[in-house]
């Protein structure tokens, strides 16, 4: 299970998703929020919105020097445990695409739990929970569709 951006030029910066997704943390605000969204460079360039992949061999979980991210059973991905981490950043610093997001007040990294409450909440469909097969880490250069992506397989 994993969190895919269907089709990025659909976004309109709403933030739907960041809000969901830290409401569902406990907070108010982004705070808490695993998924980002950031403009490309202006309204004409769109916006990039940033998802853990999910990837079958995570760089954040090797880097770990605690254990405080171990890979998840099954769909790619880590799970986190808080009480692990000394908030050392190495995770943030090797996730390829920005998605190991950061906790100022707790100094510790807000990982992606896999739940699909943030597509939920997103109205024009730009990113769905994707229960199938697990694709790799995608390239952060690049802003493909996953029927791209898929299509290409």
């Amino acid at each position: 299970m994993r969190l895919s951006v269907v089709d990025p030029q659909r976004c309109v910066g709403c933030q739907c998703c960041m809000f969901a997704c830290a409401r569902l943390a406990g907070n108010g605000g982004f705070a808490g929020s695993s998924i980002g969204v950031r403009s490309a460079g202006g309204m004409r360039n769109g916006f990039k919105i940033v998802v853990c992949s999910a990837c079958s061999s995570p760089a954040c979980e090797a880097v770990c020097p605690t254990g405080a991210l171990r890979p998840r059973n099954k769909g790619g991905g880590v799970l986190f445990d808080s009480s692990k981490c000394i908030g050392c950043g190495h995770c943030k610093d090797a996730c390829k695409i920005g998605a190991v997001f950061w906790d100022d007040e707790n100094n510790k990294p807000v990982i992606c739990k896999y739940c699909g409450y943030c597509a939920k909440y997103c109205p024009y469909g730009v990113i769905e929970f994707d229960k199938g097969d697990k694709l790799k880490c995608p390239n952060p250069d690049t802003e493909q569709s996953l029927s791209e992506v898929k299509g290409r397989s």
